[in-house]
């Protein structure tokens, strides 16, 4: 008798005598933002961006990479370079080197930024890209190490220099080795611009704390995705030491260009050829212009974005 008021569910997954079609795991995808479900295939075609309300979901490095760079063209840089543990962190049985391995297996990254050299429709550039799920894409003194040797080395071929950064900020499990990369990416940018050499940056969410401090926002252009929180400490943060209320949008993308903080708000889909019109701006025969061999085919998923 209890259980004749109770609501029967109308679908039960492990029902195996039940008639009718079984949705598979995997087919729809629902957007953080608006909720709706969108078909998983299609939200991969449109590049991880929901074609309801234009938010843009999160990337891990790889596929930026996949994304941005031409088929094929991209080969990795400095893998071999991983975190060490500098002070022996141990903060109440969190070990610090336990957690970077564990963190390694689950992100499948060995640090948490990617470097290399790859095309954008034909044009060389060197690229560093971020892996947020890396203990949040901290920066700490391998990805210090990492990001300073690809501009050393784009200084060296005569390359553009463009940085992906997605980021919690500096790693505090490192204490001052971390807050170091800050001065040492920025003093590495200004080599580059010795030597006449750009540096993209393009700002995805969340970027915060030292990353945003220091080389993200060290370039000739700086652009950012729609919707993407970007700033230093946090809003709650900034609204619990100020106690103030804070301006509606604040710290979105959006707000920084009209304040004058960002260059440019670019669709994900839109920033191969943002980038390729940029690259083709800033190329002469100094730089070391790649000369395309082929007709470029477009992007994948190109055809039918909205």
């Amino acid at each position: 008798m209890p259980d004749f008021f109770r609501r029967k569910p109308t679908f039960n997954r492990d029902d195996a005598d039940q008639d009718g079609p079984v949705v598979p795991d995997g087919l729809w995808v629902k957007c953080h933002k608006c909720k709706d479900l969108v078909y998983s295939k299609d939200f991969e075609r449109w590049y991880r961006v929901c074609p309801k309300c234009d938010h843009h979901a999160r990337l891990t490095a790889t596929q930026r990479i996949d994304y941005l760079l031409d088929s094929g063209s991209f080969e990795e840089w400095d893998r071999g370079i991983v975190t060490a543990d500098p002070l022996s962190f141990d903060a109440n049985g969190d070990v610090y080197k336990e957690k970077v391995q564990k963190t390694a297996r689950k992100a499948d990254q060995p640090e948490s930024l990617i470097t290399g050299r790859g095309r954008i429709r034909g044009y060389d550039a060197v690229v560093s890209a971020t892996e947020f799920a890396f203990l949040g894409a901290s920066m700490g003194s391998a990805f210090g190490e990492k990001f300073v040797r690809a501009v050393e080395r784009a200084i060296e071929l005569r390359l553009p220099f463009i940085s992906i950064s997605s980021s919690g900020g500096a790693r505090m499990h490192e204490s001052t080795f971390s807050l170091m990369q800050m001065a040492k990416t920025t003093a590495a940018l200004s080599r580059l611009g010795e030597h006449k050499l750009p540096h993209f940056s393009i700002l995805t969410d969340p970027c915060y704390g030292g990353v945003t401090a220091s080389y993200a926002t060290v370039a000739d252009i700086i652009m950012a995705e729609p919707g993407a929180m970007i700033g230093f400490a946090g809003p709650r943060v900034i609204e619990q030491i100020t106690r103030q209320k804070l301006p509606q949008g604040f710290q979105t993308a959006e707000f920084l260009l009209e304040h004058g903080m960002i260059d440019m708000v670019c669709r994900r889909s839109e920033l191969p050829a943002t980038l390729s019109l940029l690259l083709l701006h800033y190329a002469d025969a100094t730089m070391g212009r790649h000369q395309p061999e082929y007709a470029y085919a477009g992007t994948p998923g190109e055809e039918g974005d909205s």
